[in-house]
């Protein structure tokens, strides 16, 4: 296996080069569906790489998201350059822009994007939670956000769009309850979920793309725990934990996540839905967790604000009128090694629209070259020491602290 670069590295090093060095090796032609090979461990961390049939990715990993079949402010050859492996894209949104049926014309996402690497769609169930929406026993009928008429989801629906749209991993249809919820409607979502699921798999006809079951049962480790142990036995390819970072505590975010992966099979990936901050990272990775996907990098560098090793930076602030450095000396992408804070300020102040690619750029590197860091941790034995490390910038909050 090649040797992962732990990070801070040499600006001279092309990002590409540096984030996906240790997965060559590890392309099989001819693969089930999904495979997961973990390779080593530290505690409960694990570091290893997910094979399906359109090659491996490494794990634990950071997946971008591409809602709508583009992750904002970047083009594809952006994200090869990056060293991306995974995106994630929304079903809901590409049912209603521009339609199942254009995207599967086209050659299903990949061919639609110019994508090559893998895809991860989430379902839609998400959206029930966050847009106007009704679920019901049978599914869910949204409000479009687009034109606002009526747009009707159930589980086998969603699996034939995901099909349609060829990813590589789908997701089922769930219901995540808004939290704080009371007992009875955290326990309603679970075994909706449950159900939802079985219907899924049932739907599921393809046998080249692998699904995911989700877990739900809010901050309820009695619920977590059996939602987490019934989808474990009807045998999906991998699992995501769902309805967490939707506003609890961390401590009670840990606690849900800690009794859903006690129930989770060992030789399947366990994905944790929309977690992106750097210390919940690093803490479910502790935990055993695999896979991550959040907009905090991308939606961040979109308001000015970019993700360093001394923690967070707002370029707003005056006191980087006149600073010549790069964003993080010790990063090695593009806008870092070109770029100073000064000039990166000033187009930020003047609306300049390349800023936001800029900053993106920075942010998603940051991203991956904290979870190749991670990666590297777990293989030497050392996941505690960064993980202490990552706490003392980060914990406090979500937002973490402000780089003076």
């Amino acid at each position: 296996m090649a040797k992962e670069h732990v990070w801070p590295l040499p600006w001279s090093v092309r990002v590409r080069d540096v984030l996906v060095a240790d997965v060559g090796t590890h392309v099989m032609s001819q693969t089930p569906r999904l495979e997961m090979i973990v390779d080593s461990l530290d505690g409960a961390a694990r570091a290893g790489f997910v094979r399906t049939q359109r090659g491996s990715f490494a794990v634990p990993c950071f997946m971008p998201v591409g809602t709508r079949g583009v992750v904002r402010s970047l083009s594809v050859s952006d994200l090869e350059s990056l060293g991306i492996e995974v995106m994630l894209a929304n079903t809901y949104h590409l049912a209603l822009r521009p339609g199942v049926d254009i995207v599967e014309e086209m050659g299903g996402i990949h061919g639609f994007t110019g994508w090559s690497g893998h895809v991860l769609t989430d379902s839609g169930g998400f959206q029930a939670y966050s847009l106007p929406s009704k679920i019901d026993e049978d599914g869910i009928t949204f409000k479009s956000v687009y034109d606002g008429s009526a747009f009707r989801m159930t589980p086998e629906s969603a699996v034939d769009a995901q099909e349609r749209l060829g990813s590589d991993i789908q997701m089922v249809l769930d219901v995540c309850p808004a939290l704080p919820a009371s007992s009875a409607v955290i326990w309603e979502a679970v075994q909706t979920t449950l159900g939802w699921a079985e219907r899924s798999l049932n739907a599921h006809s393809s046998s080249s793309q692998a699904i995911f079951g989700i877990v739900q049962g809010g901050i309820d480790v009695d619920a977590r725990s059996c939602s987490a142990k019934r989808t474990a036995e009807m045998g999906f390819d991998g699992y995501g934990i769902g309805g967490l970072s939707v506003g609890e505590d961390r401590a009670d975010m840990l606690r849900a996540l800690e009794a859903t992966l006690s129930e989770l099979p060992d030789d399947r990936p366990r994905y944790l839905m929309g977690v992106g901050d750097p210390v919940g990272l690093i803490e479910a990775v502790a935990l055993g967790v695999d896979m991550f996907d959040c907009v905090i990098p991308t939606r961040l560098a979109r308001h000015g604000t970019v993700l360093t090793s001394s923690g967070r930076m707002s370029l707003r602030n005056a006191k980087f009128a006149k600073d010549p450095r790069p964003l993080d000396e010790s990063c090695v992408c593009s806008t870092c090694v070109s770029s100073s804070r000064a000039y990166l300020r000033h187009l930020l102040l003047v609306s300049e629209p390349t800023v936001l690619r800029l900053l993106t750029v920075h942010n998603l590197v940051w991203m991956m070259l904290l979870m190749r860091s991670a990666r590297e941790a777990i293989r030497s034995g050392t996941y505690d020491a960064m993980r202490a490390e990552i706490a003392s910038v980060w914990r406090g909050s979500s937002r973490a602290r402000t780089v003076a």
